[in-house]
């Protein structure tokens, strides 16, 4: 489970950071619940974006290029600034 937490971090000029975190063991999931619970953390699901655009090209069973992967990163990323204007 890859989860990402964000925090925030009073010290020196850094205010909140974020952090993405695969989960290992399901005990780990419930104590982070209770800190964010007691508005320590906040927690917010991962973004799937980039890993379905993953498993997409995986299933093309083609092997990529770098010139073509850095494309295909091109795109998404053109796509997402577009998107959020």
């Amino acid at each position: 489970m890859l989860m990402r937490l964000t925090y925030l971090w009073r010290h020196s000029s850094k205010l909140m950071q974020t952090l993405y975190i695969t989960i290992l063991n399901p005990k780990a999931t419930r104590l982070l619940e209770d800190l964010a619970d007691l508005q320590l953390i906040a927690i917010e699901p991962a973004n799937d974006e980039f890993r379905k655009l993953l498993d997409k090209l995986r299933s093309q069973n083609a092997t990529l290029t770098e010139e073509e992967i850095a494309r295909e990163v091109e795109i998404v990323r053109a796509e997402r600034y577009a998107s959020n204007g």
